[in-house]
């Protein structure tokens, strides 16, 4: 399958000074800011935890979803897949935004959400989104903490007959992901590692 690249500046100046770390930096305020917070939560993987990190009080601000959509879209370069996506909720006010940037430049990237149980009416599906057999997805996520949201993302769209290139997020909270998700045969990349979040924190 062609790869294709992303025209004039959306990433190309990105690409060519690096990500802006006045983006990021500024990413990383938000997070502080909207989502970091300190006390006794049971984390989605079953996990205690002494923090939590509510990405989506900053995806779902506009400057930080243009932020996160602007950095991924600069981290994916010029190995442009078909489609972006992820298991809902924490991926979706992203994958929106990341086609929203997209479509500013003409690019004809697709997106996808994958449901947390296939829905019991209608198609039945499981995965929204005008998938192909053969297309090359991204799955994003917001936290990552073991990969399970991701992993029963890839498989989704595994069944579906696409081919998962990478797996970017927004801040790996470092307890498994990385070694989960290299172990079944796919990248990780962040934005953030948690380390960074605790030292402000």
């Amino acid at each position: 399958m062609t790869i294709r690249h992303f025209p004039h500046t959306l990433a190309g100046k990105l690409l060519e000074d690096g990500i802006p770390m006045s983006y990021r930096d500024e990413l990383l305020s938000l997070l502080m800011e909207k989502s970091f917070q300190k006390g006794e939560f049971t984390l989605a993987s079953g996990m205690k935890s002494d923090y939590y990190i509510n990405g989506k009080l900053t995806t779902l601000n506009s400057r930080g979803a243009y932020l996160a959509a602007r950095i991924f879209l600069a981290m994916i370069g010029d190995d442009v897949p078909d489609a972006v996506g992820g298991l809902t909720i924490g991926a979706d006010p992203i994958i929106g935004s990341m086609l929203a940037l997209a479509g500013m430049e003409d690019l004809p990237l697709k997106g996808f959400i994958v449901r947390k149980a296939a829905k019991e009416h209608g198609t039945q599906s499981l995965v929204e989104g005008d998938l192909s057999e053969g297309d090359r997805v991204v799955v994003i996520e917001d936290v990552i903490t073991t990969g399970g949201s991701s992993l029963k993302a890839i498989e989704a769209v595994k069944s579906l007959g696409c081919e998962v290139t990478r797996v970017l997020v927004i801040v790996d909270r470092q307890q498994g992901a990385q070694e989960n998700l290299k172990k079944n045969g796919y990248r990780l990349e962040s934005i953030f590692s948690i380390e960074e979040l605790l030292r402000l924190g």
